[in-house]
Parts: structure tokens; sequence; C-alpha cells
């Protein structure tokens, strides 16, 4: 059967305008096209299986080609979800391909539907990218192309992060430094970012403390929605005051006023916390939060099980019970609006594919805990203003509706040498996919580093918000305003930045080329 874009499967092998894509195809699968009742017809399939048992690979074998370039057939593999199943494409020890099925819940072990991969080819692989992710939109209906999204106006101004600068030793004083500073140099910030160590946090007693290099604690968990001593006016450690004209709205409120800011966003875990809410104490027991032990996917614990992964395994997470997800994000979002701060950068959004076990698995989860953290946003703040981290896994991008911005890479990484041409690369070619979703961003920078030029010039290109995470009274500001203009505003890409089609196929942080 051949359907669109000339994709057929015959002999056992998958073909696109006769190249040979794969071999070795399995008798049980197939292709149907992926136009439907009344729609013109488009240049794709979806691959199928008539025969699907739980945790099942379809494997194939990739087919090399030396072709010219100017006969090159780009092919795009887009695994989707179906149903309570994500699909992932990986590679095996005999140089297969697998398509291999996961629900994350051993209770959820039928798969109701059929397709598992989306499958289309083109000439020309930036329209091909395009048009296969607005065909799976159209298709799942479960989320929005980036072209249709509001972008929020933080994109157009230049900004500040605490991270890097602070770490979790952050504090309302230390804010206002860093502002000062930047203004003093010419180059004001419009947005500020208020990163990890502004909530009220504590360990479980049986907790194993796991701090990491930038001294955040894995162990924590949230005990509180509202900010701690550090956020309040005149604040004492362990001395946490509940009057308003104390708190965390008029220490917002002096800093919009003096620093003459647009923007203020908090930070925040999607399960609260790193450790997620502490179950058994009354501040949380509205939203009926259970203590889970996270089970990662077999291709995650091999290639990343990381430190703060076994961290998180042993001390397990605070889960709020999903039904309740809403009203914890609406009671969160709703007092930060409260107090002046404007939307929130939402991270560690993975790590709830680790937690579906007895939820109905891990797209179940994550779609309820996406439909309710959106419904927050937009009901306590404006300009669509989220910026959502850590949350690649297409759990996550396939339930975005409305999130404009995400994080494309890892953390940038200060104190590593080796990291910086990777990160830059990374973002790049990641955007490639994830741009079709949302605008990437392109993270954090020291400007006063021996990386800054090249962080700097990759963000005036990238089209994403251009902020750094100095330290107060270390910056370069001939670098600055390079890329800041005296009202504070940047100009920005229209687009993502990706790379151009002669290295879409190589590693530039390899290859030995400048």
């Amino acid at each position: 059967m051949t359907v669109g874009a000339g994709i057929a499967v015959s002999d056992r092998r998958l073909t696109v305008f006769g190249n040979c894509i794969l071999h070795d195809v399995h008798d049980n699968v197939v292709i149907t096209p992926a136009s439907g009742s009344g729609d013109a017809m488009i240049n794709g399939a979806f691959i199928e299986s008539d025969q699907i048992r739980r945790e099942a690979e379809e494997s194939f074998q990739l087919e090399s080609s030396n072709e010219a370039e100017q006969s090159v057939v780009y092919a795009v593999f887009l695994p989707i979800l179906e149903g309570d199943f994500r699909a992932v494409l990986q590679g095996n020890e005999q140089n297969e391909m697998d398509i291999c099925l996961e629900s994350g819940d051993p209770a959820v072990e039928k798969f109701g539907d059929s397709h598992l991969v989306f499958v289309a080819a083109g000439s020309d692989p930036y329209d091909l990218i395009t048009s296969s992710v607005k065909t799976v939109e159209k298709h799942l209906q479960t989320f929005c192309h980036r072209d249709i999204k509001k972008m929020p106006d933080i994109l157009n101004w230049f900004g500040w992060c605490t991270w890097d600068a602070f770490y979790t030793n952050v504090s309302a004083e230390g804010v206002n430094q860093g502002l000062e500073s930047l203004e003093k140099g010419g180059t004001p910030s419009k947005f500020v970012i208020i990163d990890d160590g502004w909530q009220t946090v504590g360990m479980d007693p049986t907790g194993i403390e796991y701090i990491s290099d930038c001294t955040a604690n894995f162990a924590n968990r949230l005990i509180d929605i509202k900010e701690n001593h550090k956020f309040q006016k005149n604040g004492k450690e362990g001395h946490r005051v509940d009057d308003p004209e104390m708190g965390l709205g008029c220490v917002v409120s002096e800093m919009k006023d003096r620093h003459s800011l647009k923007y203020v966003y908090k930070w925040h875990a999607i399960t609260g916390y790193r450790g997620g809410v502490k179950p058994g104490i009354s501040e949380m027991e509205l939203y009926v939060p259970k203590l889970v032990f996270p089970n990662p996917s077999p291709g995650v614990h091999s290639n990343d099980y990381s430190d703060v992964w076994q961290s998180i395994t042993t001390n397990g997470v605070g889960l709020v019970n999903p039904d309740k997800v809403f009203d914890f994000y609406n009671d969160l979002h709703s007092y930060l609006a409260s107090a002046g701060i404007d939307s929130v950068k939402v991270t560690v959004q993975s790590i709830l594919e680790t937690l579906g076990a007895g939820y109905g698995g891990r797209v179940k989860l994550t779609r309820k805990y996406h439909q309710a953290l959106e419904a927050s946003i937009s009901s306590n703040f404006h300009e669509n203003a989220i910026i959502a981290c850590m949350s690649h896994n297409t759990d996550a991008l396939y339930s975005a509706k409305s999130t404009a911005v995400t994080r494309a890479s890892d953390d940038f990484f200060p104190r590593d040498p080796a990291s910086h041409t990777i990160h830059i690369a990374s973002v790049a070619y990641n955007t490639i996919f994830v741009g079709e979703f949302m605008q990437p961003d392109w993270d954090m920078f020291h400007s006063l580093h021996p990386m800054a030029e090249y962080h700097g010039a990759a963000c005036a290109v990238g089209g994403c918000a251009i902020y750094v995470s100095d330290k107060p009274g270390q910056h370069d500001f001939n670098l600055l305003k390079k890329l800041v203009l005296p009202d504070g505003s940047v100009l920005r890409a229209k687009l993502p930045g990706r790379p151009t089609r002669d290295c879409l196929f190589s590693d530039p942080v390899r290859d030995g080329k400048r």
C-alpha cells in the first residue's frame, strides 16, 4: 500500500518516494494515510501494528544512503501518544530501531489504539517538521502549535535570574542588589526570575539529605505555599510571619517601584518543590498528597541514572492528588498574583513520567497536571506568562495547549568549561523539534565569563529571551550593551534559531571545524 508522500510498506521494506528507509519490517506493521474525511491528502502516514502487547517492541533495520545532495529526501518519524500509552523510538544492540510502548503503570496493559508513529517525507527539512507536527496536532487534539500561541512579553525585554548568582541562598536584599548593579551599568533588567530559595520547605524526619553542588537539597518538600522569611520585610530565620504588611507583597511592590521592573517571576517545581509537598501536615491536607516513589523508564535508567535520581527514588516525592492539583496550583498562583508576582517558571516537569503507577499511567497523570497548570496560569496571570523547564518528554510537549516558552537544554553550568559548546549545540538541535511546540529558551548565562560572547551571540539569534545570572557587581557591560537597548528592551529574532541545512546531520561540537 502506498499513501501520502509516496510512503509504502512492501516486501518488509518501508520506502518514501521510492527510497528505502527501513528494512526487515515486521509483517504485523502497516501504514495508514494521515488524511481524514473531507481533508486534502497530507504527505504522511501513521505506522501501526495489528498485534500490540504491553511494553512491546517492534524492530526495523535502518537503511543507509549515498545519494547525491540534490536528490536527498528527508524523512521524519514522530512517535506519538495514543490512549494511555507513549511510543518511543530507540536503538538496540543489533543496530535496529525499536518502537517501544510504555504506560508507566503496571495496571495499564491494554492498548486500545493502533497508531504508533507518524512518518512523513519531503525535500525541505524545516517545512517537513512543521507540517508533521501540525498533522500530529490535528490528530491528537491535545496540544497547539507554536504559531497560534500567544508569546509572553518578557521575550522582548532584558532580564536577570537569581539562580547562578545566589542559588538557594537568594534573598530579597540580594535581588535588590543585583537589579541595582545592572541599572548602574546602563543595562536595566526589566524582568527578574526569583529562582529556587524563596519557598518554605523542609525535610521529613527520616529523609536522607542530598545537597547538589548548587546547594539545592533534593530531599526537601514544600510545607507552605507562602514565602520564607528571606522574602519578608525584616524577616528572621525561623520566624516567618503572616502579616501582609511585612510579607511578599510588600517586598515585591518595593522592588518594582525601586527598579522600574515590568515583570517578576517565581520559580517552583511542577510538584511544588523538588521533593514534592509534605504529606501529613495541615498546610497541605487540602491537596491530599501521597508519598510515591519514582520508577524511571528503562531507557532513562540506563542513560541518566544520576545521584539526583538516587536521592529522589530513595526519599520519594510528595505527590498532590491529581484530582486536587488544580486547587493546589490555584491557591499557590492566586497568592503569588495577590503579592504582585506576574507569573512562574515551572520546572522538574519530566518527573511526572516516573510517577504514573496507581494513577492510570504517565500520560494520564502528565495531562491532568498540565491541564490544571495551564488553567491556573490563565486564571491568575496575564500575557500567557509561564516558562516550562525540564519538560522535553513527549508526554509534556503533546499536552501543552497554551504554554508558549520552554527551556530547550540542560542548565548553563558556569564552572564546567566543557559544557558550553555542547549546551548551545543541544539547544539549536533540540529547537528543530521543540521549537514547533513553543519558543525555546536558551537559558541564562554570565556576562563576565570566558564563554559569555558565545552564549550572548547564540541568544541574539535564537529568538529567545535574553537574560543573565550575574552576581551583583560582576558584569561585562560592553557585552551587555551589544544586546540590550538603553530602555531595557532587546532586539529579538522573530522565529526560533535552528541549525542550517548543511550541518543538520553533523556534530559541530566534535567535528574539529571552527
